[in-house]
């Protein structure tokens, strides 16, 4: 047995960020592209820039810059704000498993033998 368990943050019942989030930005920070992340995700770019927007307006901080196509190319890549998003909520997440796997497997302790 094993417990499983799921931590987003919410602002006003609106949620800003998740796994799936963090997931997003991660591949947005590698392939510094929002349409290669979306791809990389299965979702469209449409999708992945309405969970950007959605993020940066409900939060108050720009979290993605982009630049427009071209002759060079376009792209995008994490503001400083993002990438320290990003490291809290990994903090928070490793923190809160830990809790969760710690209390289940005292709870349950002996159940799987019974």
């Amino acid at each position: 047995m094993v417990v499983r368990s799921k931590i987003w943050i919410e602002i006003d019942g609106k949620p800003v960020f998740s796994k799936g989030r963090e997931m997003l930005f991660r591949a947005i920070d590698e392939h510094r592209s929002i349409n290669q992340a979306a791809k990389e995700m299965g979702i469209s770019y449409r999708r992945a820039w309405s969970y950007v927007h959605a993020m940066e307006e409900r939060l108050g901080l720009k979290l993605v810059e982009t630049r427009k196509g071209g002759a060079s190319g376009g792209g995008a890549q994490l503001t400083e704000n993002a990438k320290l998003l990003l490291s809290r909520f990994e903090q928070l997440e490793h923190g809160f498993n830990k809790i969760i796997d710690n209390r289940f497997e005292k709870i349950f302790k002996g159940v799987e033998e019974s």
